[in-house]
C-alpha cells in the first residue's frame, strides 16, 4: 500500500456511506487496553519499545530503546468545514476530516454542523507511546482501536474526554488525531523519536468513512 498523502482537497475524495462509532467517556477503567488519563504532564515519561530481536539471539538489555521522544504542540484547526492538524513534534501537516461530504465540503466557510467529523484514515506508532494533553481545558474526542493490522470500522471507538486531563495511549494503539469539539485547540504531544507509522486508508480498504460525534458533553 502507498503512503498516504495528508495534505489534499477534500473534494479529491469521494462520497462514500458512514460508519458511526460508538462514543463513550474516557475513564482509566473505559481505558484498559488503550492507555490512561495524564493528570500532569510534567516529568511524564512515553514508552519506549524495544528493537525487536533479528533472530534467536536477544537484543541486549538497555540497548534498543534509546531513540527516546520529541515533543511539541499539536494544533487542531477546523476551517469551514475541514479540520487541519499540525504537529511540531514531527513536523507533520494533515487533513483529519470533514464535517460534510467531501465533495460539498468548504473552507472559506461552515456550510452545516460540526457535530461529528468524518475520518478517511488511521494509523499506529509501532516505537513508542504518545500523549496529547489540552493546553487549553476544553472537551475533545480521540478515536481508538486495540493493536492488531486487522482493522475494521466496528473494532473503533471514540473517548470522550472533558479536557480536565490529557490521554496517553500505548504504541500500537490505532488512532487519529485529536479531534476539537470547539473551533479550534492546542495539546501538548509528546511520542517516541523514531515516530514509525503504520496506516489504513478507511475509504479504500472498507469503502466508508467512520463518523466520529463531536458532543459538548456526555
Amino acid at each position: 500500500m502507498n503512503t498516504p498523502v495528508y495534505m489534499f482537497d477534500a473534494s479529491e475524495k469521494p462520497s462514500l456511506p458512514l460508519h458511526t462509532v460508538p462514543i463513550v467517556q474516557a475513564t482509566d477503567e473505559a481505558l484498559k487496553g488503550y492507555g490512561y488519563l495524564v493528570d500532569d504532564p510534567e516529568g511524564f515519561e512515553i514508552e519506549i519499545t524495544r528493537w525487536p530481536a533479528q533472530g534467536w539471539r536477544p537484543v541486549d538489555e538497555g540497548t534498543g530503546d534509546e531513540g527516546g521522544w520529541v515533543e511539541g504542540t499539536f494544533r487542531c484547526d477546523w476551517k469551514g468545514d475541514v479540520l487541519y492538524g499540525e504537529n511540531e513534534a514531527v513536523n507533520g501537516e494533515y487533513v483529519l476530516g470533514w464535517s460534510a461530504d467531501p465533495q460539498q465540503a468548504r473552507t472559506d466557510t461552515q456550510t452545516g454542523p460540526r457535530d461529528s467529523i468524518l475520518l478517511w484514515h488511521m494509523n499506529y506508532h509501532p516505537d513508542g507511546g504518545q500523549m496529547f494533553f489540552p493546553l487549553e481545558r476544553k472537551p475533545f474526542v480521540v478515536p481508538l482501536a486495540l493493536p492488531g493490522d486487522d482493522l475494521t470500522p466496528d473494532k473503533v471507538v471514540a473517548f470522550w474526554c472533558d479536557g480536565s486531563k490529557g490521554l496517553y495511549i500505548h504504541a500500537n494503539i490505532w488512532h487519529e488525531g485529536i479531534f476539537p469539539v470547539h473551533d479550534q485547540q492546542r495539546f501538548l504531544d509528546r511520542q517516541g523519536a523514531v515516530h514509525a507509522r503504520v496506516s489504513a486508508d478507511i475509504g479504500q480498504e472498507f469503502g466508508v468513512y467512520l463518523s466520529v460525534p463531536l458532543p459538548e458533553s456526555l
